[in-house]
């Protein structure tokens, strides 16, 4: 009965301060995020990898004098729209292709659209003095975080040297994700 008495008295109790708030409102915002990293089925030889957040630098070693082929998949994660682009740096080696050559969902926390929507960059003959534009694309993941293994899309990504790069040449290459506002 006691219990019954202590019941009734915390309902009355919470209605009693349920009446006396009018309202209550919570604003907030996300942060715009673009994630970048490289699938973890990826494996070469001659290139290292770090992925740090919206960053993936590739360090490329050439081992002989044919035209280095690298395909390297890459996991896109992001809230908002995206653009990836590249700077590439080598003292001996020059670039002869970096394109995107597939694209597809991990799983079902990305946006059904995405592909069909991304805008590959054109495939030219970079001279390394500026940032190549390598892909845009709307927002990729619909929920998760940035390690769910459903909510990224993977893209390949293609990176060619010129055939006269001599052997022992080494290579830098940094991706950069970062949020853009496209016009849908």
């Amino acid at each position: 009965m006691r219990n019954l008495f202590a019941l009734i008295a915390l309902v009355l109790f919470v209605s009693g301060s349920a009446d006396a708030q009018s309202s209550v409102t919570l604003r907030g915002t996300v942060s715009e995020t673009v994630a970048l990293s490289v699938s973890p089925s990826f494996t070469s030889g001659n290139a290292n990898v770090v992925s740090s957040g919206n960053r993936v630098q590739l360090t490329l070693s050439s081992t002989d004098a044919e035209s280095p082929v690298i395909r390297v998949p890459l996991l896109v994660r992001s809230n908002s729209g995206f653009k990836i682009s590249a700077v590439f740096e080598s003292k001996t080696a020059e670039l002869a292709q970096l394109s995107v050559t597939d694209a597809h969902p991990t799983g079902n926390l990305v946006s059904p659209r995405v592909v069909n929507a991304l805008e590959r960059a054109p495939r030219v003959n970079p001279d390394g003095s500026e940032p190549l534009l390598v892909l845009t694309g709307p927002r990729v993941s619909l929920g998760g975080t940035l390690t769910s293994p459903n909510n990224a899309l993977q893209v390949t990504l293609l990176i060619r040297l010129k055939p006269q790069t001599p052997p022992g040449s080494v290579v830098h290459l940094t991706l950069i994700g970062q949020p853009v506002s496209l016009v849908q």
